[in-house]
Formats: C-alpha cells, structure tokens, sequence
C-alpha cells in the first residue's frame, strides 16, 4: 500500500537538503519494494510570505493526512522583527501541537570517521551513542498564560508558565524506558528539582514510574550539572529524558559533540508512531542557495522515519550504511571538513550516497 510522505522544504537551506534527501529516498524505494507518495506544502517564512501565516489551514490539513511528515528547516533574518504569531517559528510549533507529536527523540551518535571534527578531544567522544528524549508539546514553550505586559510601575516585562501535568510527564517518561529497554538500560533524567516545582513533580513521577521498569536503571541529574557533563563525560549516559526547554539546550549541546549539528536527525512521534522527521540544525541562511549544506542530517531523518514510523528497519540501515561509506572515502561538506578531506558541495553529497546505496 502507498504511503504518503509530506514534504516541508521550508526556508534557507530547506529546498536544498530536501532535494537531496528525496535522492536518496527514490533509490530505497525501488531497492526496497516500497511505494511513497509525495506532497508538498509550505510552513515557516515561505508560508507567510505567501499565505500570511506561518502554518496555513492547507498545509495542516496536509499534515494531519500523510502517513509520515520530512520538514527541513524554518526561519532566517528575514522575519526576525516579525510580530509573535508571524515568525516562522510558530509554524513548527504549530505542526507539533496540531498532530500532537509529544515525544521527541534526537540521537546524538559519533561516526568514528568524525571523531576528528568533534570540539572535544577524540577519546572523549569516541563511540559516542546518547538518545535525548525530549518532552515536545507542554512546558514553558506551551504554557499559557504568557505576552508582554506593562507592569505598574509602568515597565514592560515579559512573562511565560512552566508547567507540566502528571499524564504528561509519564508518557514522555514511558516513551524514555521503553527506548532504554533496546539500548544500555539507563536512563537520566534531568530537571532543575531544587528551584522549580514543576520539575519536582517531573522528578516524583519519574521515580514512580521507574518502578514498572525494574530493568531499567534510573538517575536523576540537574541541568546545570547534566550540562557540564555532556562537555566532561558524555559518554556516561544512555538515554536522557527531560522536559521541551531544556531538551533544546542539551540536545543542541550533544549536537556539537559529533562534529556538527548538521550531522543530527532528530523524531517527533504521537502515540502512534506517526512522526514529523528534521534534522536538528536551522535553516543557515547565510549559506542558502550556495550548494554548501551538509544534507546528512536530512537523510538521517528520513532513515529515522523508515525505521519508526514505517517499520523498515533493513531499509533505514541501508542509508545509515551508505553515509558510512561515504564517510570512509573522505566525503566531506564544509562543516565537517579538516585537512586531508575532500570537500563536496550539498549535490555532491547527495550523489555520493546514491553511489554508495547502489554499489
């Protein structure tokens, strides 16, 4: 049966990785026996400049429809000094709150070939495997109430809620150990439990849950101290759970231990499976348009997609395969390139993947 696919290409570099991604895709497909359908629709800066909204009725529409979503990237310079509701950004909160994409999981795994390219010393991070799992539609992102008010002395301030409810955190924390049951058996749980209430509770259910998994061994870890010891150690943790804000600092964190963020494909799943696949890097538009984009991470997202949503695991392993190769040749974009490499453009990549899937 055919599965649909919709296509976010978005802003910046977007069109460009999704160009090559699909490439890649058209390859595993006729490899694999597979049938996709694709549509496209427009999200982010391209939407508003076209529809006056940064999630218009059509493209959720489309969203809520495909079997699986490949966004790209959002956003630029552009819309910057756009008013709240017209910055691209709410398009991809919408879609996530829209097609309750709760759970977010972004790997951050070291190729060895990129050992050389991580910020920290090669023995540090080598071998590197950590799964962030990240709580994607509650907490300060969401909370309401929230805006710029002036207060009684006449001041503006800015204010937003914290706040998470038991069923939320249980489910993301669900989503956690059963992740740590295929891995290492270890979960981290980080939290701010001494200043913030609402991560205390996160820290209470967390310990009760970890009871229904008797195998899985549970931890718990301020951000502050989780944070400095994905830079010291970081090869100390399995899974990682914690809340929306602080998965997006640490998990943009662990992003630069691979070597580049343009390397991290990251999964935002419902109760499903259903899931939107992006890489984790923005949408570089000091670049855009230069052929100069890692589109690797796009691909990895795709590879994601097949393996969770789709459940073709010897399909996804096919393209984490062929970057492998790629790799081991030399193949390197811009962000990932030291002395001794051989420097290839956003295209270049792509179609050294399509050989390294077809050899």
């Amino acid at each position: 049966m055919s599965k649909t696919i919709l296509l976010v290409s978005g802003d910046g570099i977007g069109p460009e990785i999704m160009r090559e991604t699909i490439k890649v895709m058209d390859v595993i497909e006729q490899q694999f026996d597979l049938d996709f359908e694709y549509d496209e629709a427009l999200v982010g800066g391209v939407a508003i400049d076209a529809a006056g909204s940064p999630l218009p009725e059509e493209s959720l529409a489309k969203a809520k429809a495909a079997d699986a979503v490949l966004f790209a990237a959002i956003g630029g310079p552009k819309w910057d000094t756009n008013p709240p509701d017209l910055r691209p950004e709410k398009g991809l909160l919408g879609l996530r709150k829209e097609l309750e994409l709760f759970g977010n999981l972004r790997p951050a795994i070291l190729y060895p070939q990129l050992a050389e390219a991580s910020s920290l010393k090669s023995d540090i991070v080598a071998g590197l495997d950590i799964l962030i799992v990240r709580e994607l539609t509650g907490g300060i992102y969401f909370g309401q109430p929230r805006g710029i008010r002036t207060n009684e002395a006449g001041e503006r301030e800015g204010f937003n809620t914290y706040v998470y409810s038991e069923s939320e955190i249980v489910r993301i924390g669900r989503m956690a150990f059963e992740a740590a049951r295929s891995r290492g058996g270890r979960v981290c749980s980080v939290d701010k439990a001494n200043v913030l209430e609402v991560t205390m509770l996160w820290r209470e259910v967390m310990t009760e849950l970890a009871k229904e998994y008797p195998d899985v061994e549970l931890s718990h870890m301020l951000v502050d101290n989780a944070a400095m010891q994905l830079v010291l150690c970081p090869k100390q943790f399995d899974v990682m759970v914690t809340g929306n804000m602080f998965g997006d600092i640490l998990s943009d964190t662990a992003a630069m231990l691979t070597g580049s963020i343009g390397m991290l494909p990251s999964a935002s799943l419902d109760k499903n499976g259903k899931g939107m696949y992006e890489p984790c890097h923005g949408s570089a538009p000091d670049i855009a348009g230069q052929n100069k984009a890692n589109p690797l991470a796009m691909m990895l997202s795709a590879s994601m997609m097949l393996r969770y949503t789709f459940k073709e695991v010897a399909a996804a392993e096919a393209i984490e395969a062929a970057i492998g190769k790629v790799l081991d040749k030399g193949y390197r974009t811009g962000d990932i390139f030291r002395e001794g490499n051989t420097l290839v453009s956003c295209e270049q990549m792509g179609d050294a993947v399509v050989a390294a899937l077809t050899e």
